[in-house]
C-alpha cells in the first residue's frame, strides 16, 4: 500500500503517517530535510526532537536528501517520508536554484520527481510519503515562496498519482480522498 498523507503545517499529518505504519515490524523513517547539525534554528531543533521521540525505538531512521536512492534501499521494508516539502527545499538548496530561471528549476525538480516516484512505485513494502498542502492561501510575496509553492503542487500531484491512497488531514482529521 502507498499512501500520500497531506494537509496544512500542525494539522496532524506526521502522526497520522506514523500510525499507519505502527503495526509494521520494520520501518524505516526518511528525513530529507535538515538536521539540527545542519541549522542552527532552535525551533526546528525541537521539532525533530519531537518527532525522534514520538517514533518507536525498532523504527530505523534515515537522514538524507536522495529519496530515491533512499526508497530503492528499502528492501521489503515499510517506509514513512517526512516530507516531500523539506525534500523539495533541499534540492533547491543544494543546488542553488532559488533565483535559477524557472525552466531550470522546474527541469531539476522534475527529473528528480521522477526518479523518486519511479523508486516509490517498485518499492516492495508498504510506503507513506507526508507532504504540505500550500497552495491553499494567499499568493506569497516573494518569488522564492512562489516558486516553492509552485513546485510542491505539481510534486505532491505526481506522488499522489502513484499512490494507492491520499489522505488529507485537517485539525486531526482525515479525509481519504
Amino acid at each position: 500500500m502507498k499512501v500520500l498523507v497531506t494537509g496544512g503545517v500542525r494539522s496532524g499529518k506526521s502522526t497520522h503517517a506514523e500510525r499507519l505504519l505502527r503495526a509494521e515490524t520494520t520501518v524505516r523513517y526518511v528525513a530529507p530535510g535538515p538536521t539540527p547539525e545542519e541549522d542552527d534554528d532552535p525551533d526546528w531543533a525541537a521539532r525533530i526532537a519531537a518527532h525522534r521521540a514520538r517514533r518507536p525505538a525498532h523504527w530505523a531512521t534515515v537522514e538524507t536528501r536522495d529519496l530515491a536512492d533512499a526508497l530503492s534501499r528499502a528492501g521489503e521494508s515499510a517506509v514513512l517520508v517526512d516530507c516531500l516539502g523539506t525534500w523539495l527545499t533541499a534540492a533547491l538548496d543544494e543546488a542553488e536554484l532559488w533565483d535559477a530561471p524557472a525552466d531550470v528549476v522546474h527541469a531539476h525538480v522534475a527529473a528528480a520527481t521522477d526518479a523518486a516516484v519511479a523508486a516509490l512505485l517498485a518499492a516492495s513494502g508498504s510506503v507513506v510519503v507526508v507532504t504540505n498542502e500550500v497552495g491553499l492561501g494567499v499568493v506569497p510575496e516573494h518569488r522564492s515562496g512562489r516558486l516553492f509553492r509552485d513546485l510542491l503542487g505539481v510534486v505532491n500531484q505526481r506522488f499522489a498519482g502513484a499512490c494507492d491512497e491520499v489522505h488529507l488531514v485537517v485539525a486531526g482529521r482525515v479525509l481519504r480522498l
